[in-house]
């Protein structure tokens, strides 16, 4: 006798019926609908308040600029005055005491491509070095980078002038350039983010393929250390390019003065009794000088942004 098997019992598919006055409702979620999202009319108050801070006296700066020495005293300082004279300032700023700006500002360049680049990549070195090898002192070493964080540069100014008086350094380029060089807050910077990216397996890979040091550092460990590399530039060409009171103490000799000291000394000599006033071309040459630092932002902000990003995602 042959029974034939019946498919197992399978329960009706059911279809719910909507019913016919019903409709469906949809809503689109609005970014700033959704949950922990919220807006805050007090957050935004108080995060435009260090923004007006900081914008005020850059829009003082620039509506000055605009301005002759007469009307410099004699109109609202957030407005502008009568005539525009902006590019007669520029061209005053460049033509002034036989067109001396143009050498400060050259100096600044030098001050700011030897230091800046060199102070970097000397931490660079240094800090490739504390985090990936062991060798005797490393510790003492470290303890004294830590040191070195803590101590301000105003306060070794002093002792490096007279460190580099008995040198014979003093009033030329390299009383500025060699303390530029050394960044200890870079070189801790530049040592904490070597320790987390640059793995040690890709390291010995490399030793095993028969790279040397230098090799290994200058085509692997650079790339790896590129978005803190940046920041540190940044920061290193901000403090060399805003250096005052270093190259005040060191330099005597007008030729080599940077921006920095070279403008606080056309401001300074109105204030004496043969001195030409020329307030304006100090204003016009100021803003003159934060130009180049803009420029610097705007062309690695997305180098920098792309390290954060990498730091805040990691592990």
């Amino acid at each position: 006798m042959v029974t034939q098997e019946r498919p197992p019992a399978t329960r009706p598919a059911v279809r719910r019926l909507r019913p016919a006055g019903e409709r469906t409702i949809t809503r689109r979620i609005r970014p700033g609908d959704r949950p922990g999202k919220q807006r805050s009319v007090a957050l935004t108050v108080l995060m435009a308040l260090p923004l007006l801070y900081s914008l005020f006296p850059l829009v003082w700066l620039v509506t000055n600029s605009t301005k002759s020495l007469d009307d410099l005293f004699s109109s609202f300082g957030l407005w502008f005055g009568d005539d525009f004279a902006l590019w007669d300032n520029v061209v005053g700023v460049l033509t002034y005491d036989d067109g001396v700006y143009g050498r400060w500002f050259a100096n600044t360049l030098l001050y700011v491509a030897v230091g800046a680049v060199g102070s970097t990549l000397l931490a660079a070195l240094a800090g490739y070095g504390l985090a990936k090898f062991d060798f005797p002192g490393r510790r003492a070493a470290f303890a004294v980078v830590l040191g070195a964080v803590a101590v301000p540069g105003t306060a070794l100014a002093v002792p490096t002038f007279l460190l580099f008086s008995e040198m014979g350094l003093t009033n030329t380029p390299w009383g500025v350039l060699i303390p530029l060089l050394v960044t200890p807050f870079g070189l801790f910077l530049l040592f904490s983010y070597a320790n987390e990216a640059v793995p040690n397996e890709v390291l010995d890979a490399a030793r095993v393929d028969g790279a040397g040091e230098f090799r290994i550092f200058f085509t692997i460990v650079l790339r790896l250390l590129s978005p803190a590399l940046v920041s540190v530039l940044l920061l290193e060409v901000v403090g060399a390019w805003n250096n005052y009171f270093l190259p005040l103490i060191m330099l005597s000799d007008p030729s080599w003065f940077p921006l920095t000291v070279g403008l606080n000394r056309w401001n300074a000599q109105g204030a004496s009794a043969e001195g030409e006033l020329v307030a304006n071309l100090v204003l016009t040459g100021s803003l003159m000088t934060i130009i180049p630092l803009i420029v610097v932002f705007l062309c690695l902000q997305r180098f920098w942004r792309a390290g954060l990003a990498a730091g805040s995602t990691k592990g």
